[in-house]
């Protein structure tokens, strides 16, 4: 693999392929990525607030003409920190899974900017967000999203370019997209990958992820830019592969034993995983793999998996 750094902005990956980073790849610092061919241009994701993702624009428009006039964006899944610049780039057609766009308005930039505004008589769960995410904006959002969706696969051009759409969800969330640029030999992930950084399993099943990571192993791919994190190589992926069937191992072993979730969650050891970013996670994960096997497909309140993560992390 070549010696990518992971450093703030655009990153060249030859012909017309490349990639936006945001260190440290922690929660809300997402990846994105930008694919040219001719006068025609394809985003991949936007991000979290206006400001970070008029930055990124800015950034691209001096490594391509049209980046200014972006033609096409793809968000990878609906999650904010890749969708909540949508607003920058609404003329463009922008295309999800059809899943995605069923959970596009589970979160909007309203309710996270009350939320924000409001840390500080959250508790312990306040902390946390604020920790987390004081550094973004969420005040002048506007949830834009998709004009165009699809189930399964979908085959786009970038000028002469193929580019190839595919769905991968449920996973990390219910429509998780894939986008191979076979002629680059370059893939854009989405939150499938993190590299660095512990994944949060939002949605499963677990299964599905595991296959997605088989899959992208499969693919003909010199250079992966995941959803969070540095650029990274097949054993990148094969890494987090690791940690997502350790976990379900982990955690399956105590649904049977018949441990409670909130004892599963401090009873694991996350061994050599303990050094990734954010292993709060690991609640997050030990609760939609304990729903996944008791066939459990009720709704949640997404503050009260914060509230378990924040237990964890203060």
């Amino acid at each position: 693999m070549a010696n990518w750094q992971f450093t703030k902005g655009l990153h060249d990956l030859g012909d017309g392929a490349y990639a936006y980073l945001q260190p440290d790849g922690s929660w809300g610092w997402s990846n994105a990525g930008l694919i040219v061919d001719g006068d025609q241009s394809l985003l991949v994701d936007t991000l979290f607030d206006q400001k970070l993702t008029r930055q990124m624009l800015d950034a691209m428009a001096d490594a391509a003409k049209a980046a200014k006039d972006i033609d096409t964006v793809v968000n990878t899944h609906a999650n904010a920190d890749h969708t909540f610049g949508n607003a920058l780039v609404r003329d463009a057609e922008i295309i999800a899974s059809d899943a995605s766009a069923s959970e596009w308005d589970g979160f909007p930039p309203e309710a996270l900017a009350e939320l924000m505004r409001n840390t500080d008589q959250m508790g312990e769960v306040g902390e946390f967000f604020a920790s987390r995410f004081s550094d973004f904006d969420f005040e002048d959002c506007e949830l834009v999203g998709p004009s165009r969706t699809f189930t399964g696969r979908l085959d786009v051009k970038v000028g002469d370019k193929a580019v190839e759409l595919i769905e991968v969800g449920p996973a990390h969330t219910l429509g998780d997209v894939l986008i191979h640029v076979p002629d680059n030999k370059v893939l854009y992930t989405g939150d499938i990958l993190f590299i660095g950084g512990t994944p949060i399993l939002w949605a499963g099943p677990v299964g599905n992820w595991i296959k997605a990571c088989d899959l992208i192993m499969d693919l003909d791919v010199d250079a992966i830019v995941p959803g969070h994190g540095p650029i990274t190589d097949k054993a990148g992926v094969r890494r987090m592969q690791d940690y997502l069937v350790y976990v379900d191992a982990e955690a399956r072993k105590r649904y049977d034993a018949g441990l409670s979730m909130e004892d599963a969650i401090q009873d694991i050891a996350l061994g050599d995983f303990s050094s990734w970013g954010d292993a709060e996670r690991i609640a997050v994960n030990v609760s939609t793999l304990y729903r996944e096997y008791a066939g459990d497909t009720s709704e949640r309140d997404p503050l009260s998996l914060f509230a378990m993560m924040a237990k964890i992390a203060n």
